[in-house]
């Protein structure tokens, strides 16, 4: 019993699942992609969104596969492990921590903006660093209250967001959203590539609490994919009602354009207006509070498999949830909150993701070789083209990445490299077999 690994508990639905998931996302329609605006325009950025979206369908549908066959809190970080080794896990979860870690300050960033649209005279800092107290308060009650919190966050922020789309879609108007389309021409597709993949990002980070669902014949593929079709819907209705509304430029470098473009319309003083911004709160709060969820299971898992130091791996003995990795990185992200401002955690929150997709596709095909009397209780559809058009969409978007952000990609690699040399410094490579053990 003493060489026991610390466990988590197993309370989790399809209904939470899906809840989990779009609350993950939903903030990505509240703010961040209008910075693709910037450097694309409203078709620019809409064109960058379809490719996007075909990315997400095909990698969600094949993931699903390695997660249902691997249900592990570490998500990529296990895949890769089981697939390559610890040195290629290594750069898994880095990658996945890079993400979570990186999108949790940014809305956190984009609450204390709204916060201040309604109250100019409270702090934008002020309020995300209280944010991360509050909701990492919320977390150490335990996986299945905080489940039950995500999902009624989640369809607040959805009813708000279709309430949005009926107040304003009387308003949109066609030359609006085609006044200067793509200013940067079809270069700038590929530099909103990032903004458009913050629609959907941390989508995976269901994967994070695979170990705490209930055993349920496709339960996790049931909340995968309910989570995506909403997620779709919604995220192109709002991008179009939005760029319909007045001129993109006004809106492209605001961390709060759902409120703003509302203001536009029917004035920053109406009632709706300030009942939006009031209710806005809740997609942010929804993605805030389940981002917290996936990072802390992330940090957990690499601290019980060794890559991290074990005290982050301890759980709760009543609540069974990883205090320690909680805590951890909320510390970490008031950090980045305090260093970078709102667009580049979200592009370094979207570099990792994209490593993440590469690193799980690659994955998906070598286990289907050298695992093939592995459990899979859900296969990827259309196998190989969906993991294959998953996988060249991620190293499209890595590439643009690379050329448009380059000093960003260069801040993740360092950061990377630093990481692998301290883990063959600390001789952590020797212990593969035991790693391996999943």
């Amino acid at each position: 019993m003493a060489n026991e690994q610390p466990a988590l508990k197993q309370a989790l639905k399809p209904i939470h699942l899906w809840a989990i998931g779009v609350g993950l996302v939903i903030s990505g329609e509240y703010f961040g992609w209008n910075y693709g605006w910037g450097v694309a325009g409203t078709v620019g950025l809409l064109l960058a969104t379809l490719v996007i979206t075909l990315l997400y369908f095909t990698f969600i549908f094949s993931f699903t596969e390695l997660t249902t066959s691997i249900p592990n809190a570490g998500g990529p970080f296990a895949y890769a492990l089981k697939a390559f080794g610890p040195l290629g896990a290594l750069v898994a979860g880095y990658a996945t921590l890079i993400e979570f870690l990186f999108a949790a300050p940014a809305i956190a960033l984009a609450l204390g903006s709204y916060v201040h649209f309604l109250y100019p005279s409270i702090s934008v800092v002020g309020v995300s660093v209280g944010s991360y107290i509050l909701f990492t308060l919320i977390n150490l009650l335990g996986i299945k209250e905080a489940a039950w919190f995500s999902l009624v966050m989640t369809l607040l922020a959805i009813a708000e967001l279709l309430l949005f789309i009926g107040v304003v879609a009387p308003d949109f108007k066609l030359a609006n959203f085609l006044h200067n389309p793509m200013p940067f021409g079809w270069s700038g597709v590929f530099a909103a590539l990032p903004f458009a993949i913050w629609l959907y990002v941390c989508l995976e980070g269901v994967a994070m609490v695979a170990e705490e669902v209930k055993n349920e014949k496709n339960a996790i593929a049931k909340g995968y994919i309910s989570a995506l079709l909403t997620l779709t819907i919604l995220a192109l209705a709002v991008m179009i009602c939005v760029g319909g509304i007045a001129e993109w430029e006004k809106l492209a470098t605001l961390d709060y354009p759902l409120p703003e473009s509302i203001g536009l319309v029917l004035g920053r003083t109406n009632p709706w207006t300030k009942l939006f911004a009031s209710i806005g709160l809740f997609g942010l709060i929804a993605s805030f509070h389940g981002i917290i969820i996936s990072y802390s299971r992330q940090i957990f898992a690499l601290s019980r498999s060794g890559y991290l130091p074990v005290i982050l791996s301890k759980v709760s003995p009543r609540q069974q949830v990883p205090y320690w990795a909680l805590l951890a990185g909320a510390a970490l992200g008031v950090l980045a909150l305090l260093l970078l401002d709102t667009s580049k955690l979200v592009l370094l929150s979207t570099i990792g993701a994209v490593v993440v997709y590469i690193v799980s596709m690659l994955a998906l095909f070598k286990l289907r070789r050298s695992e093939p009397t592995l459990s899979r209780p859900f296969k990827a559809p259309f196998y190989p083209v969906f993991p294959a058009l998953a996988l060249l969409l991620a190293i499209v978007a890595l590439a643009a990445m690379i050329y448009f952000y380059s000093w960003l990609c260069l801040l993740f690699l360092a950061g990377l490299f630093a990481i692998i040399v301290l883990f063959y410094a600390f001789g952590k490579h020797r212990k593969s077999k035991e790693l391996m053990q999943i």
